[in-house]
């Protein structure tokens, strides 16, 4: 199937592939210095990207893609080669029922309210629907997701949702903010985890760093960065 995508994706597809083979460097290159030797996932986030540029990615071995508008997604996704899929942008609480069997996590949970209303979806499809809590880590009135000084409460609370499971954080810290925020999020995510109990082990995910800082997120142990621009080009966003 890989080899079939890349030989009719050759023409015209050059740049994804020059992109992909820079990002992997790139990444490998970070993890090296950070001295990890664990695995951080390359999410490819779709947002106005074509079908077929996106199945370009997947063959070339990218096995995540990001979605941010649900509507896009629902019109794409059958079109799309066989790839995992995140729900990664806003998402309002009537959209849920719409993606919540054609995904497998969610990161952009902000509120009780959404959690509630995933938790209820996700029982009514009989599954357990794996989330990230979205951080506002520099506490921009332009951005959703909760303070740091709420997380804590916030994550206790999730945790007692029968049909979610708390995989991790995500966050989209401010432009040109440097590595503290990366930073304070690897703190904040070690401190969950440490109070998870036996929930611990799930709890693996950090989701943070776009195509301008990926790689000082892979410093402070990104697991998930997303890459749009970086990958695909740059595009008009509708």
């Amino acid at each position: 199937m890989r080899e079939e995508l890349l030989s009719n994706k050759q023409t015209g597809f050059e740049d994804i592939r020059e992109n992909y083979a820079r990002i992997r460097e790139n990444m490998q290159n970070a993890m090296a210095q950070a001295g990890r030797s664990d695995k951080v996932r390359l999410m490819a986030v779709t947002k106005t990207v074509s079908p077929d540029r996106i199945n370009c990615a997947v063959g070339l071995g990218i096995d995540l893609l990001g979605e941010n508008r649900v509507q896009e997604f629902l019109d794409k996704r059958e079109s799309y080669s066989p790839a995992e899929i995140h729900f990664i942008g806003s998402l309002q609480t009537n959209k849920v029922k719409y993606i919540i069997d054609k995904v497998s996590m969610i990161h952009s949970v902000d509120s009780l309210r959404l959690a509630e209303e995933i938790n209820r979806r996700a029982g009514q499809h009989g599954l357990v629907m794996d989330i990230l809590a979205e951080v506002n880590i520099g506490g921009e009135e332009s951005k959703s997701g909760v303070s740091p000084r709420e997380l804590r409460d916030f994550c206790g609370q999730l945790g007692t949702l029968e049909n979610v499971r708390l995989r991790g954080l995500m966050t989209i810290p401010p432009p040109g903010c440097g590595e503290d925020r990366f930073a304070e999020m690897q703190g904040l995510f070690a401190e969950i985890k440490s109070g998870a109990g036996d929930s611990s082990a799930h709890f693996d995910t950090l989701s943070m760093g776009m195509s301008g800082d990926y790689e000082a997120a892979i410093k402070y142990g990104a697991t998930i960065i997303r890459i749009g621009s970086g990958l695909f080009g740059y595009r008009k966003y509708l």
